[in-house]
């Protein structure tokens, strides 16, 4: 079911109705990558997930089996006819521009879309009386850690308009549960891969700026050959090396993120990651043993700003939560990354052709 809060609908508040029980949960962002599989992680928990989502980079097929509102954050009419009409629970905010290097060629985009929707979001909530958010946040606000594994409590320093983004929403977060009393939970992921192993969904960016995605876009011939940003860090083969979560796994730590909020606890913040990291190098390695299929490579300089290690102290998740990555072994989250890779041009042109009906 889609519902579309264009201008041409009255933009009067309607009357908030309490929510039932594991009732309706709103999720921005919805229709994009992480927000796709973390739709099924609630509808799976037993929750009504609704789709908010403009579809600027995400895709109607990624939620096609949700109640899908289309609406925008930069109007907060529409949040507002949104949360009315849909009676959330709660809100779990996916919704922002979220590539690093575009960041730093337009940082107006990033620090007033996602900072500005943000708040946006935030004060209809406030008005309609929703009191709970999951914020998907990044270990970006981090920047150059100066301890690995990065607990929650070392200091915020981001080095990127992408991060400080981030960054300044959990700020805007703090402050709006100390005056509003809106509580909140923001979760600061690694990095994300993996699909869902049904191969329905999955991770599709333009451009492609994922070490995973790219070099399985190498092995299918939709790009050159696969390149290595710095061969020369103070690691063990001399590539940098990253902390991989499964998506599925991100997603089932929003569901436990909201019942922690719907249990009486106060607001927290928790990485999601696996406390261990892979090199780019041994990535490589997974997706010629999962693909079957040898590519070339390319050592390049190193990219200005790349930490050589950026590995996640998740302890606290584990203990405050209860949860801990599952599916986040390097062998599942290449095989069903490949799994989608080989398949995604159908879901994508199935979408491409219902937008042009």
């Amino acid at each position: 079911m889609t519902r579309d809060l264009g201008q041409e609908q009255s933009a009067s508040r309607l009357e908030y109705q309490p929510p039932r029980p594991r009732g309706s949960i709103l999720v921005t962002g919805g229709a994009g990558y992480i927000g796709s599989h973390t739709l099924r992680e609630f509808e799976r928990a037993g929750y009504h997930p609704i789709c908010f989502d403009n579809l600027s980079t995400g895709f109607r097929k990624f939620a096609d089996r949700f109640v899908f509102v289309r609406g925008d954050l930069a109007d907060r009419a529409q949040i507002s006819r949104a949360l009315a009409a849909e009676n959330p629970q709660a809100v779990v905010h996916f919704a922002s521009h979220a590539l690093v290097g575009e960041s730093w060629e337009n940082p107006f985009k990033y620090y007033h879309d996602n900072i500005v929707h943000a708040l946006n979001l935030v004060e209809e909530m406030r008005g309609l009386g929703v009191r709970f958010i999951v914020f998907s946040s990044s270990c970006a606000t981090y920047g150059i850690p100066s301890q690995v594994p990065i607990p929650e409590s070392h200091p915020l320093d981001p080095i990127n308009p992408y991060g400080a983004s981030k960054m300044i929403i959990e700020r805007i977060l703090r402050d709006y549960d100390k005056a509003f009393g809106i509580r909140f939970v923001s979760l600061r992921y690694f990095n994300a891969a993996g699909a869902d192993p049904d191969g329905t969904i999955g991770e599709h960016h333009a451009p492609e700026t994922h070490l995973i995605p790219r070099l399985l876009d190498v092995v299918l011939g939709r790009a050159q050959a696969a390149q290595v940003f710095g061969k020369d860090y103070p690691t063990p083969d001399g590539t940098c090396i990253r902390d991989y979560i499964h998506v599925m796994d991100l997603a089932l730590a929003h569901v436990a993120a909201l019942e922690y909020l719907l249990g009486g606890n106060p607001s927290a913040v928790f990485n999601l990651g696996t406390g261990n990291g892979y090199s780019v190098l041994e990535v490589i390695r997974q997706v010629v043993t999962s693909t079957g299929k040898e590519f070339p490579l390319e050592i390049a300089q190193r990219r200005p700003g790349d930490p050589a290690v950026l590995v996640a102290d998740p302890s606290k998740a584990r203990t405050v939560l209860g949860w801990s990555a599952r599916h986040s072994s390097l062998s599942e989250i290449v095989d069903t990354a490949w799994n989608w890779h080989r398949g995604k041009h159908l879901v994508l042109k199935l979408q491409a052709q219902e937008n042009d009906e």
